[in-house]
């Protein structure tokens, strides 16, 4: 089973495209599914539940939230998480509550770095090691030397904010399901695959923002 766990859709401020487009995106480009993951809502999980059913895909219901520290992705959730700007411990706890795994994405690249991560390495779960859409792979590099070097859970994930930017990164693993999946996951037994999406897609969310704006 492949997935891009990290995905955005126009039900993010600064992304463009419908979830069924994104799901339709990773699966030309060969993926099985998607882990949908607005920033500070789920307001696309009705709407990507039905596409996936529809596409036949897999799904993660999952969350984007922004901590004071930086921002955390809640995987596996059952409901919306709405703590945007609280302390990452709160955050974390509510994740954890909800059966969930938190994530640190993009830990490094600037300027979306989650700040002192190391005070809180022993209460995440995981830390995404591959990121499509940010451009320098050594940040990359150091995430995934962080994330090995603490027995962490590793992620990898497009950041798609238009649907043609899905896919290029992805995590890969013997599943039948997702809850097998997630299990895989917990146990490492998974492969981690990196591309860099074009860079023309970093200006999909300033695009957005301002097609939003206005």
């Amino acid at each position: 089973m492949k997935i891009d766990m990290h995905c955005h859709t126009n039900y993010s401020n600064d992304a463009l495209s419908s979830p069924y487009n994104v799901i339709k995106q990773a699966l030309k480009k060969g993926l099985d599914g998607i882990a949908i993951t607005d920033h500070d809502n789920t307001c696309s999980w009705d709407e990507a539940i039905e596409a996936a059913k529809e596409l036949n895909a897999f799904l993660i219901l999952g969350e984007e939230i922004k901590s004071s520290k930086g921002d955390i992705l809640g995987l596996f959730l059952k409901k919306e998480i709405q703590m945007k700007g609280c302390d990452p411990i709160q955050i974390i706890n509510e994740i954890h509550r909800q059966g969930g795994l938190a994530i640190i994405p993009h830990p490094f690249h600037f300027p979306k770095c989650f700040k002192g991560i190391e005070k809180y390495l022993s209460i995440i779960d995981g830390i995404e090691v591959s990121n499509a859409r940010r451009l320098l792979s050594y940040f990359d590099k150091k995430a995934f030397d962080l994330a090995k070097k603490n027995n962490l859970i590793m992620t990898a994930g497009s950041d798609c904010h238009i649907d043609k930017s899905c896919g290029y990164s992805y995590v890969e693993c013997e599943a039948q399901n997702i809850d097998e999946f997630k299990e895989k996951l917990l146990q490492g037994e998974i492969k981690i695959h990196g591309e860099k999406s074009p860079c023309i897609y970093t200006l999909v969310p300033a695009i957005s923002k301002i097609k939003n704006y206005f």
